[in-house]
């Protein structure tokens, strides 16, 4: 796994900053106001910040700027990074502020003086989420991420404010990993290898291979695999930190190795994106391990399917009914509408077997999303009001955006076949609406359930606000914090 930067806490030590290498950060109010440390910068610098400040540099500077000098003299550090930030500022506005640091820090260590800032926990996990780098395949000697150290006046008591926010990194950096590994290495036995580990931080794993599945009548999630040398398995995370006995909060997850379409194949220009396609089950197994790191209050149970949709001979074709683990018949009519047949027989398990609270299932389903809300907002549908209300206020306090999307009857009619209960696509209108409305049908009318459908944020072609370009890890900071907020105990 891709390890966060190190992080340290120490206490303030005037005469340390002259000695740090690297880069140091301070602070400057948009009024050109310092702390304490920044007037002891000024000082070992001979002044530069206050002349900075003096010619006007922070004129047209937005709070979380970043202002960066190179081979500052007086000080030991290659860069000193001044930070525009107020002490009122938002935690938006503080994460801006970590990410402008990450950024800029690469390989390199680097002191941050926070003594006066009011939301340091902030703009350490937004330097932290931003100075993600997947290097796993490149053939260069991996530069060490250099340090994190901060300096405030009680380290002690920062360090265990942090704690959370850096778990939650950690259950994003292990998410963004998975949604960047190449379907040759990530393949589904790999995948059930890295969940297995989990183990590990106190989760209880269950792997269901293919001869259990078909025990359960998991037909459809069966069929989208039968093509593919790599084993379909159901891989199920829990995590017990609530009352004994609660019913769980349940996380489901798409989980698709690779997607060539199957039968229905795709077209060549973009296939090798299709990597990401088990992005869901990625999602769920970041959340997961966070919970564990966090030591969360609550009952969470995390469930993936994972799949690899191929052709071959043993394909499942055009126009083949299967047999859901419910019992419907699905008329399949096209075999690159595959994530919905693998999600069907994980919910329905998730129902029989846990007994949940309410469920939330994450999949790289549509590419209608993508055209409906591009890669700004995942596609959320919901049958609950105050699950699917819950949600979006979690996503919007952590910047992950999400948008509500209908569901209706009109929809669910389009899915009518002649020869099954139903058909696995209702045609290209409101393609993500169908295809939430497929869904549907394997809830129970009485469980909470929200659909997110995640295809635009999963993995994008340009930098969002805490990841570079790839894997974006979009979902473990919103459903940590809704579990938080709404299901742990006080």
């Amino acid at each position: 796994m891709t390890n966060p930067v190190s992080v340290s806490f120490a206490e303030t030590d005037p005469d340390a900053i002259a000695r740090a290498t690297g880069r140091v950060a301070v602070f400057i109010g948009p009024d050109g106001r310092m702390d304490a440390a920044a007037r002891r910068v000024n000082r070992l610098t001979r002044g530069v910040l206050a002349r900075m400040v003096e010619s006007g540099a922070l004129k047209d500077r937005k709070t979380g700027d970043l202002i960066t000098l190179a081979w500052p003299a007086g000080l030991a550090a290659e860069a000193l990074d001044v930070v525009i930030l107020s002490r009122t500022a938002s935690v938006e506005e503080n994460r801006r502020a970590g990410v402008a640091l990450g950024r800029a820090k690469a390989d390199k260590p680097l002191l941050l003086l926070a003594a006066s800032l009011r939301r340091p926990v902030e703009v350490v996990l937004g330097l932290v989420l931003r100075a993600y780098d997947f290097a796993a395949h490149r053939t260069a000697a991996a530069k060490e991420a250099g340090a994190l150290t901060v300096m405030v006046a009680n380290p002690t008591e920062l360090e265990t404010a942090a704690a959370p926010a850096l778990a939650v990194a950690e259950g994003v950096f292990f998410t963004r990993d998975l949604v960047s590994e190449p379907a040759n290495h990530l393949t589904t036995i790999e995948f059930a290898t890295r969940i297995a580990a989990l183990a590990d931080l106190g989760l209880k794993i269950t792997i269901l291979e293919e001869k259990d599945m078909e025990k359960l009548g998991m037909g459809a999630l069966l069929s989208v695999g039968q093509g593919s040398a790599s084993p379909s398995k159901l891989a199920v995370m829990e995590w017990q930190g609530g009352r004994k006995g609660e019913a769980p909060l349940a996380l489901v997850g798409k989980g698709v190795v690779f997607d060539t379409g199957g039968i229905s194949m795709k077209p060549a220009a973009g296939m090798e994106d299709m990597t990401m396609d088990m992005g869901g089950a990625g999602v769920v197994a970041g959340v997961m391990r966070t919970l564990a790191r966090r030591k969360a209050r609550a009952n969470v149970v995390g469930l993936v399917g994972l799949v690899e949709n191929m052709v071959s001979d043993r394909a499942t074709r055009p126009g083949d009914v299967v047999r859901s683990m419910k019992g419907d018949t699905i008329e399949v009519i096209n075999t690159d509408a595959e994530g919905r047949l693998v999600l069907a027989d994980v919910l329905w398990y998730a129902q029989e077997k846990y007994k949940p609270r309410g469920m939330i299932d994450l999949a790289t389903l549509t590419g209608a999303i993508i055209i409906g809300l591009g890669n700004e907002n995942a596609g959320v549908f919901s049958n609950d009001d105050p699950l699917c209300k819950a949600f979006l206020k979690a996503a919007e306090a952590e910047g992950e955006g999400a948008w509500r999307m209908p569901l209706g009857q009109a929809y669910d009619d389009k899915l009518k076949s002649t020869i099954a209960d139903m058909k696995n696509v209702g045609g290209r209108e409101a393609g993500s609406i169908t295809a939430a409305q497929f869904l549907k049908r394997f809830v129970r009318a009485d469980m909470p359930w929200v659909h997110l459908d995640i295809a635009g944020v999963a993995s994008v072609k340009a930098e969002t606000p805490y990841a570079p370009k790839g894997a974006s890890g979009w979902g473990v900071m919103a459903l940590n914090r809704l579990i938080a907020d709404v299901f742990e105990q006080g």
